[in-house]
């Protein structure tokens, strides 16, 4: 259980000094300070339920159902870390909705590099990978690749403040005479995703108490233990100590599964949760 506890408290380290990095990044330029990502993510879902989003994710289908006519929209999804932007971003980019389109998924870096998402899309676009070295390469390459065509992009986790930087991100998508490009955009900061919006960003709110405890009852498969109805209390208990932050739900259900009353109890009195002051 000790283990288990050490993993929790470094989890709910990495959310915390997540939203403390970008709270610096925002006086600072993103190429002058040295990150490592560290959770690097695809559009694949996994198979189990997702819990919490599915009306938001009808709210943004039919945002961009009202909003997307030609040229690019793009929709930013903002809130901090932990929340599940990137999980309503793929819930976006599995939808039905968008099944006729060209599909790209970026895991934007850290440190920006424009370079680098434009070789992404094009890789994914041509289905060879791409290594041009300088940006004009590159939008005449996309700009034959986006001609005429349905475009749906994620950009996930982007930290870039920048506004020249965030300008040239749009124009380098925006290249393809004729296109349709739409641009699901995942940040921490309210202030990039106004930058980058051609229609109303979308704040994403905490999880529910009740909904953070469904995930945990999903993760630790609660319903098959015999002392469910003595720990159900002790669980709600603890759901309320880390505000709705549903990676932080999957990372406490994960723990608790196949423990111990003892070891529930000990759970919501330790002082683990102390770290997770977002």
């Amino acid at each position: 259980m000790a283990k288990k506890m050490e993993k929790m408290r470094v989890d709910l380290e990495v959310i915390t000094d997540q939203h403390k990095k970008f709270k610096l990044m925002a006086d600072t330029n993103a190429n002058e300070l040295k990150v490592v990502d560290i959770r690097e993510t695809s559009s694949m879902m996994e198979a189990q339920i997702i819990i919490g989003r599915t009306g938001e994710r009808e709210k943004l289908l039919a945002s961009l159902s009202e909003s997307v006519t030609g040229g690019m929209t793009i929709l930013p999804i903002y809130g901090i870390g932990g929340l599940g932007k990137t999980t309503l971003a793929k819930m976006v980019y599995n939808s039905n909705q968008f099944k006729d389109y060209s599909q790209v998924w970026v895991y934007v870096p850290q440190i920006f590099d424009l370079k680098k998402i434009g070789n992404s899309v094009i890789s994914q676009l041509s289905e060879k990978e791409s290594r041009y070295t300088g940006v004009q390469m590159i939008q005449s390459s996309l700009s034959k690749l986006l001609a005429d065509k349905k475009i749906f992009i994620v950009l996930d986790d982007l930290w870039e403040d920048m506004e020249s930087h965030l300008d040239s991100l749009k124009a380098m998508l925006r290249v393809g005479k004729g296109s349709k490009v739409v641009v699901i955009v995942t940040t921490r900061d309210e202030g990039i995703a106004k930058k980058m919006s051609t229609i109303e960003p979308h704040k994403l709110a905490p999880l529910t108490g009740d909904m953070c405890w469904s995930i945990i009852e999903q993760k630790c498969d609660f319903e098959s233990r015999l002392d469910k109805e003595e720990l159900e209390q002790i669980g709600m208990e603890i759901t309320m100590k880390y505000k709705g932050v549903a990676l932080a739900a999957q990372s406490l259900g994960h723990m608790l599964h196949s423990v111990t009353f003892g070891e529930w109890e000990s759970v919501r009195n330790s002082h683990i949760w102390d770290v997770a002051r977002l």
